[in-house]
C-alpha cells in the first residue's frame, strides 16, 4: 500500500479530529468527510491506476478504524460473530464503502443521528427508503428531507415494488403535504402501483369523500362491550364500517382493477393481511379463498369458533352478521393465497389478470357487500 505522501498526511490530519462519516467520489477521485466542524474533502493523488489506489485508500481507512486492513466484508463478519455489529455502526460509516452504508441503512432500530450520517454518506433512493422505515427517522427532522427526495425521484422509478414502497413510506405521518398526497393519488389513476402504496397508509391520507357505512353507528352500539374489552374481531368490524375503513375498501377495489405484474399483486395481498391482522392459524393467508369461506361458514355454525368471535356473533343480527362474515373471508387472505395461481407461472399483464379473475371476483363481491354496494 503506497499512498501518495500528501494523501497520507492529509488523511492523518483529518483523523486527528472527530470524523463522523466518509464518502468517496470515485469519478473525481475525491474523499469527503463529515466532521464535527462541517464537511472536509481531500483530492486524491493516485500513484497507480484508480481502482487499485481506491482499494489502498479503503484499506488505510479500515486499518485506522478497525485495526484490520481487510475492509468492510471482513469487518462485518468478525463483529457479527461476536454479536457487536449494531454497536459499531459509527465505524461502518468511516470505511468509505457504499455497501457498508447500505448495511447501516438496513439496521433495525437505527437512531436519527446515525441515519443522518448514513444519508450524507450515500444519498440514494434506496437508502432513503430503508431509512424511512425506521420510526426515529420518519418522526425526526430527516424524515421530510428523505420524503422530498423520494417524491422528486419518483418519476424515474422503474421497479413497481420501489414505487409502492416510496408511496407507502412518504404517506407516513405528515411527511408530505395534503397537496402532495393529492398529486400522488391523481398519479394512481395512470399507474396502478400508487393505489397499492395507499393501501399501506393511514386511511385519513386517502383523498376520497367516503362516509361511514350506514350501519356503522348501530353496530358500534351493539358491540360496545366487546370494543371496550379490545376484542380483535369487534375492532376489525368497527374500523371496516368506519369512514377510514370504507375508504380503504374502495382503494382496494381500485388497486385490483389492472395490476400489471405479480409483485404488485403480492403487495396487494400483503396489504390485505396487514390491514385486518386477525388471529387465524395461517401467518401468510390461506392457500385458497374457498377454504376461508368454508371456515367462516363453520364458525357461524359454532364449529371450532374462537371464543372472541363467539362473543361478537352473539351481539349481531343477521344483516350485521353477514358483514362480519365477508370481513372474515377477506381477513384470511395473504400472499400464500396466490401460490396456487403464481406457482410455476411468470405471467404478467392481461394473462396474469385472467388467471386471477376468479379470486379477484370473489374478493370484489365481499368488498362490495361491506361497502353496501349492489
Amino acid at each position: 500500500m503506497q499512498l501518495a505522501n500528501e494523501d497520507n498526511l492529509r488523511l492523518n490530519v483529518l483523523f486527528a479530529q472527530s470524523v463522523q462519516a466518509i464518502r468517496i467520489n470515485e469519478s473525481t477521485m475525491t474523499l469527503y468527510a463529515l466532521t464535527a466542524k462541517g464537511e472536509a474533502k481531500i483530492k486524491l493523488n493516485p500513484t497507480t491506476r484508480d481502482e487499485q489506489y481506491l482499494r489502498w485508500i479503503r484499506e488505510w481507512l479500515s486499518l485506522k478504524v478497525t485495526g484490520s486492513p481487510g475492509g468492510y466484508p471482513v469487518f462485518l463478519q468478525r463483529w457479527t460473530r461476536t454479536g457487536h455489529a449494531n454497536n459499531n455502526l459509527d465505524h461502518m460509516l468511516l470505511l468509505g464503502e457504499p455497501e457498508a452504508v447500505v448495511a447501516v441503512a438496513h439496521t433495525p432500530h437505527l437512531s436519527h443521528d446515525i441515519a443522518a450520517r448514513a444519508w450524507w454518506a450515500n444519498p440514494s433512493a434506496d437508502t432513503a427508503r430503508r431509512l424511512l422505515e425506521k420510526p426515529a427517522v420518519a418522526q425526526g427532522a430527516l424524515g421530510k428531507t428523505l420524503a422530498s427526495y423520494l417524491l422528486e425521484f419518483l418519476p424515474f422509478e422503474e421497479q413497481t415494488v420501489d414505487i409502492i414502497d416510496t408511496v407507502r413510506l412518504c404517506l407516513q405521518g405528515e411527511l408530505i403535504s395534503a397537496v402532495e398526497r393529492e398529486q400522488l393519488w391523481n398519479r394512481a389513476k395512470r399507474k396502478n402501483p400508487f393505489y397499492v402504496g395507499f393501501l399501506y397508509a393511514n386511511a385519513k391520507h386517502i383523498p376520497l369523500n367516503t362516509p361511514a357505512h350506514p350501519q356503522c353507528e348501530a353496530m358500534n352500539k351493539a358491540l360496545q362491550d366487546e370494543l371496550n374489552a379490545n376484542n380483535p374481531f369487534a375492532n376489525a368490524l368497527q374500523y371496516t364500517m368506519s369512514e377510514g375503513g370504507q375508504k380503504w375498501l374502495q382503494t382496494l377495489l381500485l388497486a385490483l382493477e389492472k395490476p400489471n405484474d405479480q409483485e404488485v399483486v403480492i403487495a396487494i395481498f400483503r396489504a390485505i393481511q396487514k390491514r385486518f391482522n386477525l388471529p387465524f392459524p395461517e401467518t401468510r393467508g390461506v392457500r385458497q379463498i374457498e377454504l376461508a369461506q368454508q371456515r367462516v361458514s363453520e364458525y357461524c355454525q359454532g364449529i371450532d369458533t374462537p371464543f372472541a368471535l363467539q362473543n361478537v356473533l352473539a351481539m349481531l343480527n343477521n344483516e350485521q352478521s353477514n358483514y362480519l362474515q365477508n370481513l372474515l373471508v377477506l381477513a384470511q387472505l395473504g400472499e400464500d393465497t396466490l401460490n396456487p395461481i403464481f406457482g410455476g407461472s411468470d405471467a404478467v399483464g392481461s394473462v396474469m389478470r385472467k388467471h386471477l379473475q376468479p379470486l379477484v371476483t370473489a374478493i370484489e363481491q365481499s368488498v362490495k357487500i361491506l361497502l353496501a354496494e349492489k
